[in-house]
């Protein structure tokens, strides 16, 4: 905690918004703190919570607000911003969005482009954590929105109070807190704020969301007790995950980028899901564990055949093991330099030069007369890094040719799972 907590206490009805910002990121607290706002109720909210923080504590902020271009309001709703920002002598800036292609989801493409583009401001201006406006009517909203999908554990867990996003670090401060208690908060410090027309489209699945829990509240399902139902889901998931990565350093083994499992396991239907998921994606270089259908339509695959694929990942059958490796047709476009790495986990060791590069052996092992000495199934190891000149293999360490070459996984599976 960095607030004087006297002075804290004697901030009346403000002094638990103010506690909740003084403790939103985890020890120690970044040097420097960006505050992602939109010039909505609840970012203001977090962004007047932040001025009066760093004010007493002589901490940095600096705020950004990402301008969609999706409403002819926002650009004026930037300016108030920073209008806000430059009366209260914090650093702003505005960043533009402009490259929807008009395909798809366009919540989920206008968040992630959010986040990738305040991850690179951040950076450049020396920010390491950066604090979100998300709120608890946020977490029962998402709630209910999962629990219509069919979402398991995972799914219905609360939103991370913190958590690591394309290299940043990115907290929710104001979790606990409701979007009343925020207004009521504006109010109380004469903070004026922009209201999204969007709020009000039942086009967005959240607006409906929003207008369905009124209903859900007459009958006593109320945002608190969404709010409740999905800190205990997270419970429940951080205690499944424990047991995850106990089970898989004896279940689990990795061999050369490839993981492999026994064919049955001694273990509740959850536990072996979650190890089965965690292993297509450390495998399959994914950035979040695949769904629970894509898990049962591998496992499913094997029982038909010896061979399945999933999340860029080939599982084969081998008696009673089943090795999960990359499939070749997820990296055979794949090319780098030799001293750079290689489908992210791979780095290779010998002579480099710059008219050399690193692809996928592929067909090439058709030049590695001593593959079948490896023990790696022929399809896991056209899959593994190759030296190249051109058209010419000069080196597949994994598959036996090594010519002075080395090849080493640098990410740990089970280092990896720790810390995730």
């Amino acid at each position: 905690m960095q607030l004087d907590q006297g002075w804290r206490l004697s901030q009346g009805d403000d002094a638990p918004l103010l506690h909740w910002v003084d403790v939103g990121f985890s020890q120690p607290t970044p040097d420097k703190i960006g505050i992602a706002v939109s010039g909505g109720g609840d970012s203001m909210a977090l962004l007047h919570l932040y001025v009066r923080w760093a004010a007493q504590t002589h901490r940095p902020i600096a705020a950004v607000t990402v301008d969609h271009g999706l409403r002819p309001e926002s650009a004026q709703e930037a300016a108030e911003v920073a209008q806000f920002c430059a009366a209260h002598g914090v650093v702003h800036d505005i960043l533009k969005w402009d490259t929807w292609d008009g395909h798809g989801n366009l919540q989920a493409a206008a968040r992630d482009a959010r986040y990738a583009l305040i991850a690179d401001w951040a950076r450049r201006h020396g920010i390491t954590g950066v604090a979100l406006g998300h709120t608890k009517d946020d977490s029962a909203e998402t709630y209910v929105m999962r629990l219509a999908r069919k979402a398991g554990i995972d799914g219905l867990a609360v939103m991370a109070r913190q958590f690591q996003r394309d290299g940043m670090t990115w907290a929710r401060p104001l979790w606990m807190a409701s979007r009343d208690e925020l207004r009521a908060y504006l109010q109380r410090n004469d903070v004026t704020w922009a209201d999204d027309p969007s709020n009000d489209n039942a086009d967005f699945e959240r607006v409906r969301t929003r207008k369905a829990l009124e209903t859900l509240a007459e009958v006593g399902v109320t945002r608190d007790v969404l709010h409740h139902a999905a800190h205990k889901a997270a419970q429940a998931r951080d205690a499944l995950d424990h047991y995850t990565r106990n089970e898989a350093r004896s279940q689990i083994t990795a061999q050369n980028g490839d993981l492999i499992l026994p064919a049955t396991m001694d273990l509740p239907a959850e536990l072996q899901r979650r190890l089965w998921s965690k292993a297509v994606q450390w495998v399959g270089r994914l950035g979040y564990p695949p769904r629970a259908t894509s898990i049962n339509h591998l496992r499913d695959g094997l029982a038909l055949d010896d061979r399945a694929t999933a999340g860029g990942c080939l599982a084969i059958r081998h008696g009673k093991t089943i090795r999960i490796t990359r499939e070749a047709n997820a990296v055979k476009t794949l090319s780098a330099p030799t001293d750079q790495p290689w489908d992210t986990f791979w780095q290779l060791i010998g002579p480099h030069a710059p008219d050399l590069t690193i692809r996928a052996l592929g067909d090439g092992i058709r030049d590695c007369p001593d593959w079948r000495d490896t023990g790696i199934p022929r399809a896991a190891l056209m899959a593994t890094p190759a030296v190249w000149r051109g058209e010419t293999l000069i080196a597949a360490p994994v598959a036996g040719l090594q010519n002075g070459w080395n090849a080493q996984i640098v990410a740990d599976f089970h280092e990896w799972l720790d810390a995730h």
